[in-house]
């Protein structure tokens, strides 16, 4: 080819692929609204392939779409795009709407786009929300604490949801009020608040999105009449990690304008301990106290619940390496835990988890199966967990991606296991990630019927979402989903 040629051929390739770049940008700006409009007036959250569509800019909509071909193959908004509109044209009630999954099933079945789409959805055509938004209180305002805020804060609608009413935290001097907003406005992992953030003094209170979230300032459970704020039947969700059992937590019941308590951190005694989507249907309407467990235990449980449900655990190891976190000492000091005590920024510390044996309170079928152990290092966000597996079967390393992967897709655990199959993904990619863990494909490792298995996890947001999860379903919000989740795992 002549440099002629070759250069004629080059600039048609640039015209090409950013005419055809600059066609996806315009239909991705031409769904904001049609998703927008679906979720503030009927309360029906789109997503492609489990990534939600709400409140997410153009250039997010593309980079959901491209992530699809990793995974499930070609994916673009100009697939997606009809499946929206035919959907914004229909009299839909509250569902979620997975359009990147009902673009790949029109792939395959064809015909005319309206009438497909709703069939797809008929069971929610004509429904209405005659709900009312639940209370929400947040007992304590920590890392955990400030992500559930945002994530309630994101999720308000109209109809049937979650409200955060109020958070409940220690006064500490004057300007508190304005650091807690501060806090919840900008985050050295998480980056700053997507939305607007005020202070009202007067009233004590922080304005996020519209959201009048009393702060209320108590030194015990007890202290706080919550109806005095307006607060009825409120789920209160404890962030503290002081109080673990029925005695402690149960002093927030005592309050008036509470009706459960969600815990954050594993519970002792006979609380349940909940990990959402393995043993979350056990919950009902006596089960006033629940644990959401651990972040660990979140990120593990799914993974092997479907792995023994396959092949079979026989025994197994869990290794964590967990980012450091604030129990921990910036430098060298007293800790009354072993190692503790050494500084979380310098040093690798080898400390206790008790994540394996919590797996057993969600997975019964594993009691005594599994053993555990975790190394904190020196960053702030973004663990792994590494299972070690004694199969019942042998394997080959291919059978368990491409099991691991169906399950991300298609199964009923889709929003607490996600999949990647990169050789270049580091900890920092995991950031925000909103699954309770994200299977690794590229560090499996198998031999026979031993197999290492390796999962990531934002031990601060894709815990949160778990919670919120629990939340929702004890606060009746359970939406219809399309395509229809499969449950068989």
């Amino acid at each position: 080819m002549s440099n002629e040629s070759l250069s004629s051929s080059i600039k048609a390739l640039q015209e090409d692929h950013f005419g055809r770049w600059k066609n996806r940008e315009a239909i991705a700006e031409a769904m904001v609204p049609l998703i927008g409009k679906l979720y503030r007036e009927r309360n029906v959250v789109t997503a492609v392939y489990g990534r939600t569509l709400i409140n997410r800019s153009v250039i997010q909509l593309l980079k959901h779409h491209r992530r699809v071909r990793m995974i499930a193959g070609d994916l673009s908004v100009v697939d997606t795009f009809p499946i929206m509109e035919a959907l914004y044209n229909l009299d839909l009630g509250p569902c979620r709407v997975d359009i990147g999954k009902l673009a790949t099933l029109y792939k395959i079945k064809g015909g005319d786009v309206n009438e497909f789409v709703k069939a797809a959805v008929a069971p929610a055509i004509g429904k209405t929300d005659e709900g009312k938004p639940t209370d929400v209180v947040l007992f304590g305002f920590g890392r955990i604490g400030r992500m559930l805020a945002r994530l309630i804060i994101e999720k308000a609608c109209n109809g049937d949801s979650l409200r955060l009413r109020a958070i409940v935290v220690r006064k500490t001097a004057d300007g508190d009020l304005q650091k807690r907003a501060s806090l919840l406005r900008r985050d050295s992992v998480h980056g700053p608040f997507d939305g607007t953030i005020a202070v009202d003094e007067a009233n004590e209170a922080i304005i996020a999105n519209g959201n009048f979230i009393k702060v209320i300032y108590a030194a015990k459970p007890e202290d706080v009449d919550y109806s005095e704020y307006g607060i009825h039947d409120a789920i209160l969700i404890d962030n503290t990690g002081k109080l673990k059992d029925e005695e402690g937590l149960g002093r927030h019941l005592t309050c008036k304008g509470i009706a459960r308590v969600i815990l954050t951190a594993p519970a002792k005694g006979n609380i349940k301990n909940v990990v959402f989507g393995v043993n979350s249907d056990t919950i009902t309407d006596d089960d006033k106290i629940l644990s959401a467990a651990s972040c660990t235990t979140n990120a593990i449980t799914p993974v092997l619940q479907v792995l023994n449900n396959r092949f079979g655990i026989i025994s197994g190891h869990v290794e964590t390496v967990h980012s450091f976190t604030n129990d921990q000492n910036l430098i060298d000091n007293y800790h009354k835990a072993d190692r503790r005590g050494r500084s979380a920024v310098l040093n690798m510390v080898i400390t206790e988890t008790g994540a394996a044996k919590a797996v057993a309170k969600a997975l019964p079928e594993l009691a005594g199966k599994l053993t555990g152990n975790s190394i904190r290092v020196p960053t702030p966000n973004v663990s792994m967990a590494i299972l070690n597996l004694t199969l019942s079967e042998a394997a080959s390393r291919d059978e368990i991606n491409e099991f691991m992967r169906d399950v991300s897709l298609n199964s009923g655990l889709q929003r607490q296991i996600d999949y990647t199959s990169s050789t270049e993904v580091v900890s920092t990619d995991f950031v925000g990630s909103r699954s309770a863990g994200v299977f690794d494909a590229q560090a499996t490792i198998v031999n026979g019927n031993h197999a290492t298995l390796y999962v990531w996890y934002d031990n601060e947001m894709g815990y949160s979402c778990q919670v919120v999860r629990i939340a929702q379903q004890i606060a009746g919000i359970d939406y219809q989903s399309f395509p229809a989740e499969a449950v068989d795992l």
